[in-house]
């Protein structure tokens, strides 16, 4: 049986850990070849170990998406390794929260500069390449089941996560005469290292012990239990794949039942 994405080069984002190292696991063993995006400098242990089976189609790039300028670099670095960029999960994103009246400008101007702007110019620039190359690629943005609908503890973060969904529908509308598809997906409450943060933050808004927040949204989702990164992995293959060729301007919920849309 031949491999879904085999010879794809795929470009991710905030990909060192999580969801974005789970994705890029789950694109290679389905052949294609992945070059990982993160903030930090030197890559996490979790990707050495896949680093070791998939050296030859794996190589780790340290950026901030931020700095267009550091986004043409990393876009330069995925094409001089392997060749055109075919597949962008664009996963990059920060998380924070307070209440409405205490929300600071310090918060909303870093969550919009990574979630919105950097999600956004790090899509154009691929996207660009995407049309001086004919690639007729795919391309899948990180929203959030939190883009769906306000939090009252979390209104920056859902509201970036709402362009997310915006800007989704519009690049793929732009895109649509290159024949390039640009969705999205909508994580719901998902068990990665990530969520020690913010339920450290739910407790400190909230009053709960370390831990509450975590059970109490776990137990809240109609399936009952948090998703894990392989959950995200497995829709994020399917819209890279040919199978999702009828597929553009979605934004495809995997959050166990808590969004109706």
């Amino acid at each position: 049986m031949s491999k879904r994405l085999q010879g794809k080069n795929a470009l991710l984002t905030g990909a060192g850990g999580g969801i974005g190292l789970a994705v890029a696991q789950a694109y290679l063993e389905q052949g294609a070849q992945c070059t990982v995006v993160d903030i930090a400098a030197t890559p996490s242990a979790e990707f050495g170990t896949l680093a070791a089976a998939h050296g030859e189609r794996l190589q780790y790039v340290s950026a901030d998406i931020t700095q267009t300028a550091q986004i043409d670099a990393m876009v330069r670095v995925a094409e001089s390794h392997f060749g055109p960029v075919h597949i962008l999960f664009n996963n990059a994103a920060v998380f924070d929260l307070a209440p409405l009246l205490e929300s600071s400008e310090a918060s909303y101007d870093k969550l919009f500069a990574v979630n919105v702007k950097g999600m956004f110019f790090v899509m154009q620039k691929v996207l660009a390449r995407m049309v001086a190359q004919g690639i007729r690629g795919s391309v899948i943005n990180m929203a959030s089941q939190a883009g769906r609908r306000g939090e009252a503890l979390v209104s920056h973060y859902c509201a970036t996560k709402a362009a997310v969904i915006s800007y989704t529908q519009s690049a793929a509308l732009a895109m649509a005469p290159h024949k390039i598809r640009v969705n999205g997906i909508a994580p719901g409450v998902i068990d990665t290292p990530m969520w020690a943060h913010v339920d450290s933050l739910f407790a400190k808004a909230e009053g709960l012990p370390l831990g509450e927040k975590k059970r109490q949204v776990g137990l809240a989702v109609p399936l009952g239990y948090m998703g894990a990164p392989s959950d995200i992995a497995g829709a994020a293959v399917f819209l890279a794949s040919d199978e999702a060729s009828y597929i553009t301007a979605q934004t495809l919920n995997v959050d166990g039942g808590c969004v109706m849309s």
